[in-house]
């Protein structure tokens, strides 16, 4: 097991949420999200930095619709953008090193075995199962892929043409239940009223033309591209997607509802047992045992929950009851957290 520390991220706990229709009818993928099959989806609120409002807002606007039927849980995109590029066009390419957008799926919300999807403006995409986030040991399957996977790409512009009138490149995204199961509660789709949790990332490099083409500029100081930017619908607050804890919840409604969402009280106390989880890896990488009093870990900030903490030489637990008496909330040493 992987004990060393793990950064806590800077933000208070408040993830995004959405609420997720029934589809229309069938989808024709095109690219296009100005069609009568997107019409009654609302858009998420517009994309942010990655860490939060601790950063400028993105220079470009980036915003989603979802909708779901019995068959798929369907994704919309629309990407604000003047220089509309891509060079990858093999599948299970690392997208991101080109301009991509990016959609993650958790669907039972313990943070172990989750979705990762990657698209550019070619229509190339990488699709992979993470066992566990990366701090926790990973690994990624790159051989896992959607089953049934549709993809389209619109450009409102021309591709890998500098000069070019460009507006914006969109994608639509059907991902069949019959594979996001595989990794979901009782192994089934979600029903309505349940919640998954979802993000988003675009991944935005900074670029020039040379010769004619775009170029990734060069920080003169390292001979290396500059840094991407990576803008997101929930902040994370730390720039690393992998903290399933931080993602937004894609609550799925039908004809009855709901018509809202109000965060369910275990998951502020799952919130504290993972800031807990945070420290005790933390107070292991300084002291090269865990802690065995919650104190050392709380300190002086207010808390909801009075944990409990067991310790052996390599591992820990730490529960704390859940909020309608009806048994307790765990975490361990490598993250996975699950009630009992």
């Amino acid at each position: 097991m992987n004990r060393s520390g793990v950064p806590e991220p800077k933000i208070e706990f408040a993830p995004k949420h959405y609420i997720c229709r029934r589809a229309p009818g069938p989808l024709e993928l095109d690219g296009r999200v100005d069609k009568p099959f997107w019409a009654g989806a609302e858009w998420t609120d517009d994309f942010v930095d990655i860490e939060g409002d601790s950063r400028p807002k993105p220079a470009k606007r980036t915003r989603v619709k979802m909708l779901w039927d019995d068959d798929c849980f369907y994704f919309a995109a629309e990407l604000m953008e003047d220089q509309i590029w891509a060079t990858l066009t093999e599948r299970d390419s690392v997208i991101f090193h080109d301009n991509d957008f990016e959609i993650f799926i958790d669907p039972d919300g313990d943070t172990h075995l989750y979705y990762e999807f990657e698209i550019n403006a070619l229509n190339t995409v990488w699709d992979l199962l993470l066992v566990k986030p990366y701090r926790d040991g990973g690994p990624p399957v790159n051989g896992w892929d959607i089953r049934g996977l549709k993809t389209a790409v619109h450009i409102d512009g021309e591709l890998n043409r500098p000069g070019a009138a460009n507006r914006k490149w969109s994608v639509e995204v059907a991902m069949p239940w019959a594979s996001l199961r595989e990794c979901a509660s009782n192994g089934r789709p979600p029903a309505a009223g349940e919640f998954w949790r979802v993000n988003f990332s675009r991944v935005e490099w900074r670029t020039e033309v040379r010769e004619g083409t775009y170029r990734k500029v060069v920080n003169p100081d390292t001979g290396k591209p500059y840094p991407e930017d990576n803008w997101v619908w929930s902040p994370m607050g730390i720039i690393n997607m992998h903290y399933p804890e931080l993602w937004g919840y894609v609550v799925f409604a039908d004809e009855n509802g709901p018509e809202s969402f109000e965060l369910p009280p275990d998951e502020r106390v799952k919130w504290e047992l993972r800031k807990l989880y945070y420290r005790q890896r933390n107070y292991f990488e300084a002291n090269g045992t865990f802690a065995k009093d919650e104190k050392q870990l709380m300190g002086g900030d207010s808390w909801s929950i009075v944990p409990r903490i067991e310790t052996t030489g390599k591992t820990f637990l730490i529960s704390a009851p859940a909020t309608d008496g009806s048994g307790r909330l765990y975490i361990r040493e490598d993250g996975k957290l699950w009630k009992e």
